[in-house]
C-alpha cells in the first residue's frame, strides 16, 4: 500500500524506473486521468445536488442514500484514477504491457443500474403526486 501512495505523490519515485516514454504518451495518460476526475466531480456534484434539492421521498431515507452512493462512487473513482494513471505511467517507463481495469465496466453498470432505479422512483413518485 505505501509503495502506491508514494507513486501517487512522489513523482520521483514513479521516474526513478524504466526511461522515459515519449513525451505524447504520458500526455495521453494524463488526460484520461483528468478525464476520470471529471466524472468523479460530476458524480460528487450529484451526490451534492440531491442532498441538497431533491424534496423528501416516499421512501424513507433514499434521498440520503442516493446522495451518498453518489458521493462514495465520486470518491471511489477519484483513488481508482489516481491509481490507474500511476500504474500506467510505470509501464509505460518500463515497457510493460498497459495495466488491465475491470473498473470502467463496474463502473458502467452501477450508473446503469442507478439510473434504472431513479427512473422507476421517478415514476413512483409521479403517480403519487
Amino acid at each position: 500500500m505505501w509503495s502506491a501512495l508514494r507513486q501517487w505523490f512522489d513523482p520521483q519515485e514513479l521516474r526513478g524506473v524504466g526511461t522515459a516514454p515519449d513525451y505524447r504518451f504520458s500526455l495521453a495518460n494524463e488526460r484520461t486521468f483528468l478525464a476520470w476526475i471529471r466524472t468523479a466531480l460530476a458524480l460528487v456534484a450529484g451526490g451534492l445536488a440531491i442532498a441538497q434539492f431533491l424534496p423528501e421521498l416516499s421512501i424513507a431515507h433514499l434521498r440520503e442514500a442516493l446522495a451518498v452512493a453518489l458521493l462514495l462512487l465520486g470518491g471511489t473513482v477519484a483513488l481508482r484514477a489516481v491509481d490507474h494513471w500511476a500504474r500506467t505511467e510505470r509501464a509505460m517507463r518500463l515497457g510493460h504491457d498497459l495495466p488491465t481495469s475491470r473498473f470502467p465496466a463496474f463502473l458502467a453498470i452501477v450508473v446503469g443500474a442507478g439510473a434504472i432505479v431513479l427512473t422507476v422512483v421517478v415514476l413512483v413518485e409521479a403517480s403519487r403526486g
